[in-house]
C-alpha cells in the first residue's frame, strides 16, 4: 500500500491509496464500501478523478455502500471540491467518497471520505471505519439494498460559489489571460469554466479526461510542468496556472515563465487576505519562514500545525482564521469551505493580481529563502526507531515535536518527518543562506542513513 495497510490500520494522511489490483483490488474496495456504508448509514455522495481505473473501484464502493442500504448520489468525474462542496451544501447526504489517488501515478488510486460538513474525514472517524473493516461483515445483510442518482450539475454550481466570493467584476473588465494546464485530471471542465465566466482568455495544456496522465505526471512540481513554464516565457500571459490529479491543488508559473513554489503562492493569498480582515493564518510546520514573517508584516498571526489538510482545516475552524494552507499548494479559503480548493485558489489568485499588480512584481516584495526538500527510503518498521534516534542529533537547535522532528537554528530549520503516504522520510532544511540550508539538509540525510544502519 502507498500508505501501507496493518492489522489495524487502512487511512493514511489522505485517505486510503494502493496500486490498483494489487492492493487496491475490486474485493478491497467492496469490504471499504462496506465498511463506509455501515459507519455513514444514509445518503452519500461519491465521485471520481479522471484514473482509468476510477469506475472499477467506484462500482466496488458502490456495491459496498448499496449492500448497506446507503443511497448514491453519484456526481460522476469531478475535482475533490467539488464533492466537498456538493456534501457541505446539502444536508441530507450523510457524507461523501472521492475515489482518486490526486498526485500518485495512474497505477494508483485511492478511496478518500468526507464528512458530513465537506471537510475531509477526521482521525477518529476513519478509525471507527477500520474498526468495522477489521471485525469483518456478515455474509448476507437485512438492509434493504440502496439505490444510484446521477446528479448533474454539481460542477457549475461550485464554480458560481466560487466567483460570488471574489470581485469578479474587477476581474472580468481587467483584460486577463491565461495559460492552464489540467494534468489530464479532474479540473479538465471546471477550470476552463471558471476562466471563460471570468472573462480570462485561457490556453489550455493537457485538459482531455484521460487517467494514464500522457501530458506529464499528475504531480505540478516545476520538473513536470515545463511546458506550461516554457510556454508562458514565450506568451503575454498573465498566469499560468496547473492542477494536481483532482484538483484541489493548484500551482502558479507568473508572467516570464518564473515557476511559483507552494509558499509563495501561499505568502502572497496570506498577505492580500489580511488586508481584507486581520487574523490568524494557518500552516503547517513545513511551511517556509517567508509566510510567518509576511503574514506578521502584514498584521496577521501565524498559527502551526502538523502536516495534513485536515488538520490545517479544523485548526481553521477553531482559530476562526483568516486562510490558510500547506506549502504544496493546497490552499483553504474559510469563506467558501474548509478543505483544499484548486479553482478557489485561481480565482483569488487573479483578483490578486488585478488588486495588487503582476505576480511576478509581488514576488519580488517577498523576503527570500532558501529550501531544499529531500528524502530517503525508509520501512514503516523502522520509522520511529528512525526518528527517535534523529531526535538525539539536534546540536545547538531547539526541537518542535508538532509534526516529526523540526530543528531551530539561529540561520534556519530543518524539519524531518515520516511520510503518511509512502515509505520514505522527508527532510526539508531552509535558511537565508543557500548553502546552508543545501548543506544542512545533505548532513541530516547523511545522518539517517547511518542510523538505519544499526535500527
Amino acid at each position: 500500500m502507498d500508505n501501507p495497510m496493518t492489522e489495524t490500520r487502512l487511512f493514511g494522511t489522505n485517505g486510503i491509496r494502493g496500486v490498483v489490483n494489487k492492493d487496491l483490488t475490486p474485493e478491497f474496495a467492496l469490504k471499504v464500501g462496506t465498511a463506509i456504508g455501515t459507519f455513514m448509514k444514509g445518503t452519500v455522495a461519491v465521485a471520481s478523478d479522471t484514473r482509468a481505473s476510477g469506475d472499477m473501484i467506484r462500482s466496488a464502493v458502490f456495491a459496498g455502500l448499496m449492500y448497506t442500504g446507503c443511497n448514491i448520489l453519484d456526481l460522476g468525474v469531478v475535482p475533490t471540491p467539488v464533492l466537498q462542496y456538493f456534501v457541505k451544501t446539502h444536508p441530507e447526504t450523510a457524507g461523501g467518497v472521492m475515489i482518486t489517488a490526486s498526485h500518485n501515478p495512474p497505477q494508483f488510486n485511492g478511496i478518500k471520505c468526507i464528512s458530513s460538513d465537506g471537510t475531509e474525514m477526521a482521525r477518529s472517524d476513519e478509525e471507527k471505519i477500520e474498526g468495522i473493516f477489521f471485525k469483518g461483515h456478515p455474509e448476507t445483510s437485512d438492509a434493504k439494498p440502496g439505490t444510484v442518482e446521477k446528479i448533474r450539475g454539481a460542477a457549475e454550481t461550485y464554480i458560481d460559489a466560487i466567483i460570488s466570493k471574489v470581485d469578479a467584476s474587477a476581474i472580468r473588465h481587467a483584460g486577463l489571460k491565461a495559460v492552464l494546464d489540467c494534468a489530464n485530471g479532474a479540473a479538465f471542465f471546471t477550470t476552463p469554466l471558471l476562466l471563460k465566466k471570468l472573462n480570462v482568455k485561457a490556453t489550455t495544456l493537457n485538459a482531455d479526461p484521460q487517467g494514464e496522465f500522457p501530458g506529464h505526471p499528475s504531480e505540478p512540481t516545476e520538473e513536470n510542468l515545463k511546458d506550461l513554464i516554457g510556454l508562458m516565457g514565450t506568451s503575454d500571459a498573465d498566469l499560468g496556472i496547473a492542477h494536481d490529479g483532482d484538483a484541489d491543488r493548484t500551482v502558479f508559473v507568473a508572467g516570464g515563465g518564473g515557476y511559483v513554489s507552494g509558499d509563495k503562492t501561499l505568502a502572497l493569498i496570506a498577505r492580500s487576505e489580511l488586508k481584507k480582515r486581520k487574523g490568524v493564518i494557518v500552516t503547517p510546520v513545513a511551511s517556509s519562514s517567508l509566510v510567518e514573517e509576511v503574514v506578521k508584516d502584514a498584521g496577521g498571526k501565524v498559527l502551526y500545525t502538523a502536516v495534513g489538510s485536515p488538520v490545517v482545516a479544523r485548526a481553521m475552524i477553531s482559530a476562526g482564521a483568516v486562510f490558510g494552507g500547506e506549502e504544496n499548494g493546497g490552499l483553504i479559503f474559510p469563506e467558501m469551505q474548509y478543505c483544499r480548493d484548486g479553482a478557489m485558489a485561481v480565482a483569488k489568485m487573479l483578483e490578486s493580481i488585478v488588486k495588487h499588480g503582476p505576480l511576478a512584481q509581488q514576488i519580488l516584495t517577498l523576503p527570500v529563502y532558501h529550501t531544499h526538500k529531500l528524502k530517503i527510503d525508509c520501512p514503516e518498521c523502522k520509522k520511529k526507531a528512525l526518528l527517535k534516534a534523529l531526535s538525539g542529533k539536534c546540536g545547538a537547535g531547539r526541537k518542535d515535536e508538532t509534526d516529526g522532528l523540526k530543528i531551530i537554528f539561529e540561520d534556519g530549520w530543518v524539519l524531518i518527518r515520516p511520510s503518511g503516504t509512502e515509505p520514505i522520510f522527508r527532510v526539508y532544511s531552509e535558511s537565508k543562506d543557500n548553502a546552508v540550508a543545501k548543506k544542512r539538509g545533505e548532513e541530516f540525510i547523511a545522518s539517517a542513513k547511518e542510523c538505519l544502519k544499526i535500527i
